[in-house]
């Protein structure tokens, strides 16, 4: 079994100190086999806030995803908007766009989908959906297979697909019967649900996270997640900022179990 910490949304130049230190206390407290970050490490995309986001992530174990979001590219300098929207990431924060990680138990890739066309919303292209599925296809049956993406392929509770990340329908059709989990953020909510609702045929588990250290909340306190996943089981458990213990604490847990239809929940009495 492997124990993976996603955080998303850390929106640095829009955060709060304690909440920062709570969450790498609280993360180095865990020690996770595995550290995601899926995407907006930034407000603004400016070059401190990009060192105040790789000071954090400095802090926390290794090995990690990270992928960046829309708000790691320069919304006003339309120039580098245009010619080289992601210079300052991938010099501070790292040049690779698509990091892969893989062990015996689990194979994690991260895909770029913030574009500089757009000013929230983003997409993958079909190289990168090549990518994934030649990644997917690979490695040991039983790996648990993980794509992290700053935009979502699904929106719980909302009834239009504006958030949804451009191309999904393509993208599943590719890779829907070869992921098995899929990790993002840019909601600032936590929410997970089976893929097979939107995209019939999938068997992915859809998980979103809220944002981890922004002030920038939703209406839900700053948050992470913790899985526990191996081929047959998951437990996700949602960690939340608690002022009054001046730190992280579980506030929600789902338990998952494999099925020929995906992973399919287990009520708990």
């Amino acid at each position: 079994m492997r124990t993976i910490v996603h955080l998303s949304d850390l929106h640095f130049g829009r955060t709060d100190p304690d909440v920062v230190r709570g969450a790498c206390e609280a993360v180095n407290r865990i020690k996770p086999d595995l550290v995601v970050v899926s995407g907006d490490l930034t407000q603004r995309a400016r070059s401190y806030q990009f060192r105040a986001a790789r000071a954090f992530l400095d802090r926390l174990p290794k090995p990690q995803i990270v992928v960046p979001g829309n708000h790691d590219i320069p919304l006003w300098n339309l120039i580098a908007r245009g010619l080289r929207p992601l210079r300052k990431y991938r010099r501070i924060v790292t040049p690779d766009l698509e990091p892969f990680f893989a062990d015996d138990e689990i194979a994690v890739l991260g895909l770029n989908t913030a574009r500089s066309l757009t000013i929230k919303d983003g997409r993958l292209n079909r190289r990168q959906i090549d990518v994934a599925v030649a990644r997917f296809s690979a490695g040991a049956p039983h790996c648990v297979r993980i794509l992290v993406t700053h935009h979502p392929f699904d929106q719980p509770e909302k009834g239009d697909a504006g958030d949804i990340v451009g191309r999904a329908v393509l993208a599943m059709g590719a890779i829907g019967s070869r992921v098995d989990l899929i990790l993002s953020g840019h909601l600032h909510l936590g929410r997970s649900g089976s893929s097979a609702v939107r995209y019939p045929g999938s068997g992915a588990l859809i998980v979103l996270a809220g944002t981890a250290t922004s002030t920038r909340m939703r209406g839900e306190p700053n948050a992470f997640n913790l899985l526990e996943v191996d081929a047959n089981a998951l437990r996700l458990q949602r960690q939340e900022w608690s002022p009054a213990q001046g730190g992280f604490v579980k506030a929600a847990q789902q338990d998952f179990a494999r099925s020929d239809r995906g992973w399919v929940e287990r009520k708990t009495t």
